[in-house]
């Protein structure tokens, strides 16, 4: 135990969740390395953002909001979302003198002695009275399961693999998947593919009008009852819709979104479903989203009979010194910059022994 080190406060991820927790750390009194520390395990700033492809420029981003006390402005819209907002994220970091540690992996947190929790890192180990998990999902992606998946002779990928739509010139794709990154990918894929397929699970629904913060409200409302029952949260954005913009009415006239229902096996050839249709394919693109990197809370037992971890605002309903932020109702850049300050002033009840409101 010589090697544990002891803070008030550990922050794991430095995304918008994690950067908006520290901020609020920092502004309410709490001081880096002393009271507080973040680790990231992300090579440099930028969250997951700095992972995104080239071709998603900042101009294309759904619903990006400032972090707190700082505004992200004259960004140009033709640059990859990836530099924009990485140097954004850094000059935050500078400016606000967060500190945060990285590359540092969090491998489990455990319960420690007199009430106290012990996050174990690569970098050793931290002794913390609390903790505000801001992990996100993009270690996560998930693969749903087919009948006759691994017979597929093509190349299969996942949204987190995807580098730009070059790679797919001349071969047959079906993508599946009906969120924003499913659109976007195909939108750009098609100009380049001999043939694309869109397929989804649900009928797509797009919606007119901006995404603004009437918009965000409502969909973390939606999301917020099944977080608090505990069972495993939907995305902020697959509650919104799809963005009717410009790009999205023209694909839909040019018929690259002719939406085809979730086929039912797939072949060494391509897709096929009971009716007997079959879609030829050499590439399977599954734009279908990322689960909250939770892995290493596992040791705490938070999971609730229903799959998912119960909240209450942020706090975690078995141990209040546990906050969910970036996860569920938060899991969107409006959600998030709330929660980290929802997740601040709980934390500063609980140290003072005061009572945490419900």
């Amino acid at each position: 135990m010589n090697n544990t080190r002891e803070v008030e406060v550990v922050v794991v991820g430095a995304g918008q969740a994690g950067l908006s927790s520290a901020y609020h750390l920092r502004r309410t009194g709490f001081e880096p390395d002393r009271d507080f520390v973040v680790l990231d395990h992300a090579p440099g700033p930028g969250g997951a953002w700095q992972f995104r492809w080239p071709s998603l420029t900042y101009g294309k981003v759904h619903g990006m909001h400032s972090l707190p006390g700082m505004e992200l402005t004259d960004a140009d819209p033709a640059r990859p979302s990836a530099e924009v907002i990485a140097e954004y994220f850094d000059t935050y970091e500078r400016t606000f003198d967060l500190r945060v540690r990285r590359p540092v992996d969090v491998r489990a947190v455990r319960d420690g002695e007199d009430g106290r929790l012990l996050v174990e890192t690569s970098d050793g180990t931290w002794s913390t009275r609390a903790l505000i998990n801001a992990s996100g999902t993009w270690d996560r992606p998930f693969w749903p399961r087919c009948p006759g998946q691994e017979t597929f002779l093509g190349r299969q990928l996942h949204t987190a693999q995807y580098a730009g739509p070059e790679e797919f010139a001349g071969q047959r794709v079906v993508l599946v998947g009906g969120g924003a990154s499913g659109t976007q990918h195909l939108l750009e894929i098609a100009p380049y593919a001999a043939a694309t397929a869109w397929v989804t699970r649900r009928p797509p629904v797009f919606r007119e009008g901006p995404f603004d913060e009437n918009v965000g409200r409502t969909a973390v409302a939606l999301v917020e009852e099944r977080v608090r029952q505990g069972l495993p949260p939907r995305s902020v954005v697959s509650v919104t819709g799809l963005p009717l913009n410009d790009a999205i009415r023209q694909g839909l006239r040019d018929g690259v979104l002719d939406r085809l229902p979730m086929f039912d096996r797939i072949t060494p050839d391509g897709v096929e479903w009971e009716d007997g249709r079959h879609v030829e394919a050499d590439v399977i693109l599954w734009a279908t989203g990322f689960r909250a990197a939770l892995d290493h809370l596992v040791p705490l037992r938070l999971r609730r009979p229903g799959g998912g971890i119960g909240v209450e605002g942020t706090r975690t309903v078995v141990d209040p010194r546990i906050h969910l932020v970036g996860y569920g109702p938060s899991a969107s850049t409006i959600g998030a910059n709330r929660a980290g300050r929802a997740a601040v002033r709980d934390i500063r009840r609980l140290l003072t022994e005061e009572p945490v409101a419900a």
